[in-house]
């Protein structure tokens, strides 16, 4: 069943039929490493092949540079998916722009909690006047993809065969939301 986001929660997050939509805090860094590592041991959405710690997303929850944002999905204490926009790349001219990822636990695959991370992160970055995300997905990945396309994003390139994991070569699929 897909819920829909509900009303905003005192704390600022969104609630979503019992999810929460939040900022993500130090001490979530662990349940994100957990959701991040199962990506990479058993999916294409990463293209790191090693566990990582939960230091990985350390920098990104502490930023205060407007336009990064770290969203969790939290559902009776438990962290369910996160999503972020993060520095394109670090030069003055990219200031406008940000790479964003979502990363769901298995067991909160097909419940819309994809889409609630998104609709709060992209209304968090568009407050602060990004006017450019970027996704790359890994292909094939039509369930992400219909959800990049169904947040705004369009597909604007292919790049073949540029990682190698599981034992093949992966394209990669670049996705573009201009406000």
């Amino acid at each position: 069943m897909t819920r829909g986001v509900g009303s905003r929660t005192a704390s600022g997050g969104v609630a979503s039929g019992g999810v929460v939509i939040r900022t993500a805090t130090a001490a979530d860094l662990p349940a994100m490493a957990e959701i991040y590592n199962d990506a990479v041991r058993h999916t294409l959405a990463t293209f790191d092949v090693d566990p990582q710690p939960p230091t990985l997303f350390a920098e990104r929850v502490a930023s205060r540079r407007p336009g990064d944002h770290v969203v969790v999905a939290e559902e009776d204490g438990r962290v369910l998916g996160m999503a972020y926009a993060a520095t394109y790349r670090p030069r003055p001219a990219y200031d406008g722009t940000r790479e964003t990822s979502v990363y769901l636990d298995a067991d909160a695959h097909g419940r819309g909690i994809g889409r609630a991370l998104y609709d709060e992160l992209f209304r968090r970055v568009d407050a602060d006047g990004i006017h450019t995300c970027l996704a790359v997905i890994a292909q094939p990945n039509p369930a992400s993809e219909a959800l990049h396309a169904a947040v705004g994003f369009e597909r604007v390139g292919l790049l073949r065969e540029v990682g190698r994991k599981f034992d093949r070569w992966v394209d990669t699929a670049w996705w573009q939301r201009v406000r």
